[in-house]
């Protein structure tokens, strides 16, 4: 007997008891549906590895590349000539370069979690491991579709996140804690660049300016933000001995359970910033904070960059981001050349600091 139907429910006029049977009958349908796309996009994943790494050997056992061409030009006729489209040469070189990226544990995890063979073919195509990983996992998190997968990518969000500028081993152990706890944590969340081209501002504004293009165009706003972030107030007042004072922008994000507030500032960041962000902070904390949550985190978006100040200031202990925003998108070019510059800036500051930790313990 279903779970739907109970003894009580024999009892019921004949319509109602339709109307159940038919749920109960819908549901069976749908949950056996989901199960058998879930069984089959993981069977697909897997298969496809395979018959990678099977052409993989076979052509690494000839040790010639034309012998590689002509195999797979060759296999794939026969298998068009069998099983019909879809079975391109291309299509096999895809397999084969699976085959090459992903260990087989690695394939296994993703089918597992329900990547699709699509979203694969667009992460496969990433050099460094470390970003392979963090597109796994973000898909994983946020179940991105292949469309929103690609979009990421294009736009680097890897690269702008805080997580990229930290040592490698750092952030294998950051991407294996998210594994581990299925949580988000705030250098994946936030990010050192935000482009707002979708405001519609001229290239002269105010602060103000600013904040009022953000409230109308708010959807745009809070999807370049990232996911889970709800929008709650604006102009917050919050009073201190006597004194009123105003928070730009208050979010909520639902993964990190935590309040976010976003401070909106012309030009450099200056010191005096983090002291107007700490009493936001804290004053949310004391007052604002619910069960459960975590203690309130800030953003301090500037309109123009200076890296030196937010290093010697450690803005990071006290739970405040520094990041820079653009009201026009720059060259694609220009921008890939500033993140190189700002990750080699980065890696140089850690060796640095490393070496003269060194020092000081020899």
């Amino acid at each position: 007997m279903s779970k739907g139907i109970k003894k009580a429910d024999m009892n019921l006029p004949d319509k109602q008891a339709e109307s159940l049977l038919y749920s109960d009958v819908c549901s069976l349908i749908e949950n056996t549906r989901q199960r058998l796309a879930a069984t089959a996009n993981a069977e697909a994943c897997i298969m496809h590895w395979q018959i990678g790494k099977r052409i993989k050997e076979d052509v690494l056992y000839n040790k010639r590349a034309e012998y590689g061409k002509q195999v797979v030009k060759n296999l794939a006729k026969k298998l068009t000539g069998k099983y019909g489209g879809g079975w391109s040469d291309r299509k096999l070189l895809h397999c084969i370069r699976a085959a090459y990226t992903f260990s087989e544990d690695q394939i296994v995890y993703a089918a597992r979690t329900q990547l699709t063979w699509t979203h694969l073919r667009s992460i496969m195509f990433i050099e460094d491991e470390l970003k392979r990983s963090f597109y796994m996992e973000m898909c994983r998190l946020e179940h991105w579709d292949t469309r929103t997968l690609n979009e990421k990518i294009d736009s680097q969000l890897y690269e702008l996140t805080a997580l990229s500028k930290k040592p490698e081993e750092v952030i294998k152990q950051e991407l294996a804690k998210i594994k581990d706890t299925n949580a988000l944590i705030p250098d994946i969340v936030f990010r050192s660049d935000y482009f707002l081209d979708m405001l519609g501002l001229t290239d002269v504004y105010s602060e103000k300016d600013l904040e009022d293009a953000i409230l109308i165009q708010i959807q745009s706003f809070i999807k370049e933000l990232g996911s889970d972030f709800a929008f709650l107030d604006r102009q917050k007042r919050i009073t201190v001995d006597a004194v009123d004072y105003f928070i730009d922008l208050l979010f909520y994000h639902r993964r990190l359970r935590r309040l976010v507030v976003i401070d909106l500032k012309l030009g450099k960041f200056k010191p005096e910033y983090e002291g107007q962000m700490l009493l936001y902070l804290r004053y949310l904390n004391k007052n604002e904070r619910m069960e459960g949550e975590e203690s309130p985190i800030g953003l301090i978006l500037c309109s123009e960059g200076n890296t030196e100040h937010i290093e010697y200031l450690m803005l990071d202990d006290n739970n405040i981001r520094v990041a820079q925003y653009y009201t026009q998108l720059p060259d694609k070019k220009l921008l890939s050349e500033k993140l190189q510059r700002a990750i080699a800036i980065a890696k140089e500051h850690h060796a640095n600091a490393a070496g003269k930790r060194s020092l000081f313990k020899s």
